[in-house]
């Protein structure tokens, strides 16, 4: 019996190949193990388009969720403040670790249909000189959006406007704009969508094994600046949690504080070697578009409506509206289409009856071709279209 293909934002379809590597044992303590996580933690930072003398990369047991609460509640000092820019619902979750860790926090929100406006995001930095952190998503899985990260860097970078003074100069009593960190939740875009961390200075990005890199669920992960972690010590909020406990951890004796996922790390080894062969970032991008292009074609034939509009859509997940029909019905979409192989993903979207379909994981243009093709049979069946 074959797997069922997964077009949902992950955990996601893997090859045979990272399966296979999941088939052996290893300690956590073995040699040939921490060889692996050496090999690991480079492979990330090179993906990032980063320098390793300047990034580094931590892995942390647990989900996404895990990895971003991790940077969170460890990134902001005890006297700081983070500001959290959302326009979807992983954006929102942000706001409400930060929130359950008790940091200081002010949330600028955003309309789920459009990006995230980095000229707010200036005034809000120039108002509040107390924000020291600010942090964002990449590729919001709500709808499927890319928010403009590298304009976001460049406002963190400045601290703020730089519009020119009446005087052409500073007043004296204005308080000096000061660069802020920019911590970027890359869950959904991290190796498959460009994002040169280095150039833009970023200094945390947080992605996890089973997303766009093609592992299995098991761990995330953050690319950090050395120079902002290492200010960190003391500062977190949570033993398991402690991102710069856990890197010292790693660089110092090459092991993880607790109990690592080995199979999951064996497996995402394989999987940045299968990155690297299909052509690294761009190459995975390429595939990743063409089921974007496939799907968005097919959906449009059978008049699905999606709910960005086209120009702000990317290709990691799209967001469909529900056909206005009375005959249509998600659920018996999704078990149909399930039953027959093909597994999709509920909407998340708060102002909107959605569903979405992702473009991720070990899955052809052929594949795709065979999902849309059994959506048209299912909504033939229903009585949805003619």
């Amino acid at each position: 019996m074959s797997d069922k293909l997964l077009f949902t934002p992950g955990p996601l379809t893997t090859s045979a190949t990272v399966k296979q590597a999941m088939l052996r044992d290893l300690g956590s303590r073995d040699l040939e193990f921490m060889q692996v996580v050496r090999e690991v933690r480079a492979g990330l930072v090179q993906v990032a388009d980063a320098s390793p003398d300047e990034y580094t990369a931590v892995i942390q047991q647990g989900s996404g969720t895990f990895g971003v609460e991790s940077v969170l509640t460890t990134a902001v000092p005890p006297d700081g403040k983070l500001l959290v820019a959302a326009n979807g619902a992983y954006g929102q979750r942000m706001a409400q670790m930060a929130r359950v860790a008790r940091v200081p926090l002010e949330v600028l929100t955003f309309p789920e249909e459009g990006p995230v406006d980095p000229q707010a995001i200036a005034r809000a930095l120039a108002a509040d000189p107390g924000i020291t952190q600010v942090a964002v998503v990449h590729c919001e899985t709500t709808t499927g959006l890319f928010n403009p990260v590298a304009e976001i860097a460049r406002v963190c970078a400045a601290g703020g406007p730089r519009e020119a003074l009446p005087s052409g100069g500073r007043s004296e009593a204005e308080p000096p704009q000061r660069p802020r960190q920019l911590i970027v939740d890359a869950m959904s875009s991290f190796g498959a969508v460009p994002l040169p961390v280095g150039a833009l200075g970023l200094d945390y990005v947080v992605s996890s094994a089973n997303k766009c890199i093609e592992g299995v669920p098991g761990f995330s992960f953050a690319v950090c600046k050395k120079s902002a972690l290492a200010k960190t010590k003391g500062w977190a909020r949570s033993l398991s949690l402690d991102l710069h406990a856990q890197w010292r951890g790693l660089e110092e004796t090459g092991q993880f504080r607790f109990t690592p996922p080995t199979h999951a790390l064996l497996a995402f080894h394989r999987a940045l070697a299968e990155l690297a062969a299909e052509g690294g970032v761009e190459g995975r991008a390429a595939r990743y578009r063409r089921n974007r292009e496939i799907c968005l074609a097919a959906m449009r034939k059978l008049g699905i409506q999606e709910f960005l509009a086209p120009e702000l859509q990317g290709w990691i997940i799209t967001s469909f509206r529900y056909p206005p029909h009375p005959r249509f019905d998600f659920p018996r979409l999704y078990e149909t289409l399930s039953a027959r192989g093909y597994v999709l993903y509920p909407g998340k979207v708060s102002n909107a009856d959605c569903f979405r379909i992702g473009h991720i994981g070990r899955i052809d243009a052929a594949q795709t071709e065979g999902m849309v093709r059994a959506m048209e049979e299912v909504l033939r069946e229903m009585g949805v279209i003619a």
